[in-house]
């Protein structure tokens, strides 16, 4: 049977994961992509050094697979989206890669909206844009480093400096073009839309655009012995690692709401006409003739590792001397927890669907309060986040379950509370790796193993768990999720205060 290799390059971790054809994982091999943070709100990384992790992790997994390179079928890649990276006239990095969890772009964003042009963009891409939106940080680099503009001549996604790399070919998806540029109605790159901007003269560095299955370009001899694979291995053009994690699950097709408890809250109903609404983006879908309504925000998962990280180091270190699991330990505190309802956090560490200058909040902390409770009060309000955008969502299109995937999603408890929060059937699939199985079906679609990514993932996705709503815990949280929405309300006008304090004490402190 051919293998598959799907490559997901997230905003943390290089993942290189080799499938069967019918979806089984072969071999995986992970390893950490640094990032830089040279100023506040800037979040960076070197597109080099992503190229030689992301080629450590490859030859990895080949290694570890015990197949032939020969075996491998085909190869896609997904990354994170948003973001920018940019390619000079000898495709060379113009600066280093840009970052969705970058946030420098706010203030241009803020001002969109304010004069007009995110209303005018809503109406001709589907989206209004946000601070690490491909279009936002592109003004960014034009207003504060002029030099640097003026090189470009590709404006390009994480996935397409990795499949440049492997195959030579510069391009990039369906998915991926319609983050900033396409116009929502046609799918395609807009002229219009790049004006709105006040950006109209990248249109010619705009790249060529292909279905995500359609392949793009072979394994490159010059990088054979790097990777392991094969000289001529076909590579797909890959897609936006958003709707690869919903192909990975199975929830890429109308009806079936996808979840992605990931560093983002990522929330996605698939429909067959465009659907405009300032709460989600809607974008291509992986099919033409589809759309992806994506809501989204930089808060999810990403606080409960905020929280291990901060507070839990010395716990964390010990479990892993002792070849123990932290979240076994704090799965007990959790559940001694459980004796109090009043904390409620809002998970804005990392941004928020409320602007830039929102920011965490921890209410109802009392001083009996222990490290469980904060922690129960935590993964509730990643939780609530997630059913803001969900709640949007099913405002329009109805869903009657929800597929859901994420790191976080993988514990029981945190499964069944999405699914007593949501009062839906949470089902959760076998693959740990969604996104880079969503990328592999992509690349089986386009060497003929299966009619399109979509059938494909009827196939190769198998349901692992099943969750049914308890009645009486929705109710409980239904009047908490009442109550956090009430508080995010009320700090609205609060947290630019906080921000201001915060630049004015930098101002008047410094040394």
């Amino acid at each position: 049977m051919p293998s598959l290799i799907g490559i997901d390059i997230g905003l943390t971790y290089a993942k290189t994961v080799i499938f069967d054809a019918d979806g089984a994982q072969l071999a995986v091999a992970r390893m950490k992509v640094p990032q830089s943070q040279a100023k506040p709100r800037w979040v960076e990384r070197d597109m080099d050094e992503l190229w030689r992790i992301a080629v450590l992790s490859i030859r990895q997994a080949v290694a570890a697979c015990g197949r032939q390179p020969s075996d491998i079928a085909a190869v896609a890649v997904t990354a994170h989206g948003d973001g920018l990276y940019l390619l000079d006239a000898e495709n060379r990095p113009v600066r280093p890669g840009i970052l969705s969890l970058d946030s420098r772009a706010g203030e241009i964003a803020d001002g969109w909206k304010a004069d007009g042009t995110a209303a005018e963009a809503l109406r001709v891409t589907g989206q209004e844009p946000h601070a690490s939106a491909p279009s936002a940080l592109l003004a960014w680099v034009k207003r504060h480093e002029p030099a640097s503009y003026r090189r470009i001549r590709s404006v390009l996604a994480c996935k397409d400096w990795l499949r440049f790399r492997l195959t030579g070919s510069v391009g990039t998806d369906h998915t991926e073009a319609s983050t900033s540029f396409s116009d929502c109605r046609t799918q395609g790159f807009s002229a219009d839309a790049l004006a709105i901007f006040g950006l109209g003269e990248m249109a010619e560095s705009l790249p060529k655009v292909s279905l995500s299955h359609a392949i793009v370009g072979g394994i490159s001899r010059e990088v054979v012995a790097e990777t392991g694979l094969a000289a001529g291995t076909p590579v797909a053009a890959g897609l936006h690692d958003v709707t690869a994690s919903a192909l990975g699950v199975g929830g890429h097709e109308p009806g079936l709401l996808a979840i992605i408890a990931g560093t983002y809250s990522i929330n996605e109903i698939v429909s067959t006409a465009p659907a405009i609404d300032r709460r989600w983006y809607c974008r291509n879908g992986i099919l033409p003739g589809t759309w992806n309504n994506m809501a989204i925000s930089p808060a999810s998962s990403a606080n409960y590792e905020w929280f291990l990280e901060t507070l839990c180091r010395a716990d964390q270190e010990k479990a892993d001397r002792e070849g123990t699991s932290i979240h076994q330990l704090l799965a007990a505190e959790m559940e001694t927890a459980k004796r109090s309802a009043t904390v409620i956090f809002h998970p804005f560490l990392f941004g928020s669907p409320y602007g830039s200058l929102a920011s965490a909040s921890l209410f109802g902390l009392r001083g009996w309060h222990d490290r469980g409770d904060i922690l129960n009060g935590l993964l509730e309000g990643v939780v609530f986040n997630h059913r803001t955008h969900i709640d949007a969502l099913r405002s329009k299109f109805g869903a009657a379950e929800a597929r859901i995937a994420g790191g976080v999603s993988r514990n029981p408890a945190i499964a069944q509370l999405f699914a007593d929060a949501l009062g839906l059937p949470m089902l959760t699939t076998e693959s740990d790796e969604a996104g880079a199985l969503g990328a592999a079906l992509c690349a089986g679609a386009g060497v003929g193993l299966y009619d399109d990514p979509v059938s494909a993932a009827r196939k190769a996705v198998r349901v692992r768990s099943r969750y049914l709503p308890d009645a009486r815990r929705k109710a409980y949280l239904d009047r908490k999720y009442e109550l956090y929405c009430h508080l995010a309300d009320a700090m609205q006008p609060l947290w630019p205060a906080i921000d201001l304090i915060d630049d004015q004490a930098k101002a008047e402190l410094r040394p």
